[in-house]
């Protein structure tokens, strides 16, 4: 762990917003000069902040928060979620394994996810984890098979599909087959408890989640042995920044109405992911080539578009700002219409398309913003590149979170 140099004030972000100025930059050069390029930075002041205002926001006392770890595994990150008192929830074993790592007690992990094979199954159930949301009515016979004669307490739950809310999904199971369900857990004298409702991924309309409360609400209902609540996740994100935001006091009051007026008390589960992590990660690289298409500026970078989430997951979008000064002596510089174009020959390599940037030179930093959610995570070795080191920001400080990977980590498993 090194000191930071800082001058003017705190390094860091603060409410998720990273606002780099020159002596910012000057960080930025120190952690390129430290650990290399390209490179993950977390803030973990913002990322706390963002925490403590998600968590804020729904005055349900019997809330529990759970961190969904697909969007970002690293372990030190994973930590300061359970240091702010949330739980995780995981969509595969993998994320069950990580969580454990970082210090969770089985009895903080909720599994929401779909179809596990049998060892898969039996693993985690050895692991200790007792609360379950199940995709479909096999995967709930297959656990019931397994329980046999284990003792303990299990919380069992079904992932909904409703069409008229979610579409075409490929999630949960219908409220025609709870009866099904209630009698395959009955015989191995188990209790569906719960209700998992998934609305979508990354979805920035508040209105989208609170206009169905109700009908969850009602659709747990058919459940005898209704317990708990899980409104899972799929919260949006903005990137861009002055776009639709999802709105977690309009949200958390809505649901906390709506709960609180039913005549029996139930636990809620909530299940953020993007929505909590997103805004604190920055992923640095250096700009390695320039060239001009008559008034279009085409930058080259050593990072790829294997570094970031595929479009589908966060719909091709992130801000890009650079080292070069925007503003000079207080007045506006030129601007060009730029590409920001990866390390690879990949035809679609473009880190951003079409940005507004100063006239940048070889050696300039970028910092691509909004990373921290599908960023490592959906990181690849597309095109044989290593993958980048990741480093957090804490306390003015900062230190390595996971090693830079180089060219022997492509023969890994290989057997020749």
């Amino acid at each position: 762990m090194e000191k930071l140099q800082i001058k003017n004030g705190e390094l860091g972000m603060g409410n998720g917003e990273w606002g780099i100025g020159n002596w910012e930059w000057r960080i930025a050069e120190e952690l390129l000069s430290i650990y290399g390029s390209p490179l993950y930075v977390y803030d973990a002041l913002s990322l706390r902040e963002t925490i403590k205002r998600i968590t804020q926001a729904v005055p349900y006392p019997r809330t529990q928060f759970r961190f969904a770890s697909v969007t970002n595994g690293n372990i030190s990150l994973l930590k300061i979620f359970r240091e702010c008192g949330w739980g995780l929830h995981a969509n595969t074993p993998g994320d069950i394994y990580l969580g454990l790592k970082a210090g969770f007690d089985p009895s903080e992990i909720v599994y929401s996810g779909s179809n596990l094979n049998l060892p898969e199954m039996i693993k985690i159930l050895n692991w200790g984890i007792t609360t379950l949301n199940l995709d479909s009515i096999a995967q709930l016979k297959l656990l019931c098979e397994i329980w046999g004669e284990r003792s303990g307490e299990l919380h069992l739950g079904l992932r909904l599909n409703l069409p008229e809310i979610t579409g075409d999904s490929r999630i949960g199971v219908s409220p025609e087959d709870f009866a099904k369900a209630i009698a395959i857990t009955s015989k191995s004298k188990l209790k569906l408890t719960g209700l998992h409702f998934y609305r979508g991924t990354g979805t920035n309309a508040t209105k989208a989640f609170t206009q169905v409360i109700e009908t969850v609400i009602a659709t747990a209902q058919q459940l005898p042995d209704w317990e708990y609540l899980d409104f899972g996740g799929g919260f949006g994100y903005p990137y861009h920044h002055f776009g639709a935001a999802f709105d977690w006091e309009e949200f958390g009051a809505a649901l906390t109405d709506s709960i609180k007026s039913l005549k029996k008390e139930i636990d809620l589960v909530i299940e953020p992911g993007r929505a909590a992590i997103a805004g604190c990660g920055i992923l640095l690289a250096k700009v390695v080539s320039i060239k001009w298409q008559e008034e279009k500026q085409i930058v080259g970078v050593d990072t790829t578009v294997g570094n970031l989430s595929v479009p589908s997951v966060h719909g091709g979008y992130r801000e890009i700002i650079t080292s070069q000064l925007s503003t000079v002596n207080g007045q506006q510089s030129k601007v060009y219409t730029t590409d920001v174009c990866g390390n690879t020959t990949y035809s679609r390599d473009y880190l951003g398309k079409n940005c507004q940037l100063p006239a940048l030179e070889i050696g300039d930093i970028i910092a691509i913003l909004d990373v921290g959610a599908y960023g490592y995570a959906m990181s690849s070795h597309f095109l044989h590149r290593p993958r980048p080191a990741e480093v957090l920001l804490e306390n003015n400080t900062h230190h390595l979170i996971r090693k830079r990977e180089d060219y022997s980590t492509l023969l890994e498993n290989q057997l020749f």
